[in-house]
């Protein structure tokens, strides 16, 4: 198993803030406790720029800090955060910045970056995580039936997790062209592909 660098722990640390940021960022809609917020899209772009390991622990990084009361989360932290109807879409986020990164690790740079980027971003950053997170919001919030726990806690939310995958894809697509995931990775080779050939650079 490769060591963790300090490189990787620094952006950690970075995504962990710009999560956190994000955070603020939120709608409330009057027929749910569960808000629109930005912190969908930074598990997404955590995961795909920072990798499984880095990634994942970025993401609980703003859980432990939300533990222990700091608010990290739009404002407000603390174990009601973690244990009140939202706690199930939280909880999920590791298992969703983990399995983002994992792909994003094993996937070549090609004319399809952007596609594959998507479909991993939506799959394991939005489906994933609405069977935790819806029930447990029925359970916390006494629902009594699973359309009304769909529609408090999923159905609305599908478009702009859509909007949230494509917006990501593009900015990892652009960012990888850049700083690819390698270098946080401190991989000693750099895999990438143009158009129809694949090149191997090493640092």
């Amino acid at each position: 198993m490769k060591e963790w660098s300090i490189r990787g722990l620094i952006f950690s640390a970075l995504f962990a803030g710009v999560m956190i940021s994000l955070s603020y960022l939120k709608i409330t809609l009057p027929f749910t406790t569960v808000p629109i917020t930005m912190q969908t899209l930074a598990v997404m772009l955590i995961g795909s720029i920072l990798g499984a390991r880095y990634g994942t622990l970025a993401v609980l990084i703003v859980i432990g800090l939300c533990a222990t009361g700091f608010p990290v989360m739009g404002g407000r932290g603390g174990m009601s955060v973690l244990t009140g109807p939202t706690a199930g879409y939280i909880l999920s986020w590791p298992f969703a910045a983990f399995l983002i990164g994992w792909f994003a690790q094993r996937m070549g740079q090609n004319k399809y970056t952007f596609f594959k980027l998507l479909a991993v971003h939506f799959v394991f950053g939005s489906l994933l995580v609405y069977p935790g997170g819806v029930a447990w919001l029925a359970y916390a919030t006494h629902m009594d039936s699973l359309s009304k726990a769909l529609t408090a806690g999923m159905w609305p939310f599908l478009p702009g997790d859509l909007i949230k995958a494509v917006l990501s894809a593009a900015v990892v697509t652009a960012v990888w062209k850049v700083y690819p995931i390698e270098r946080i990775l401190n991989s000693n080779a750099v895999v990438w592909s143009a158009d129809e050939e694949t090149l191997t650079g090493r640092r």
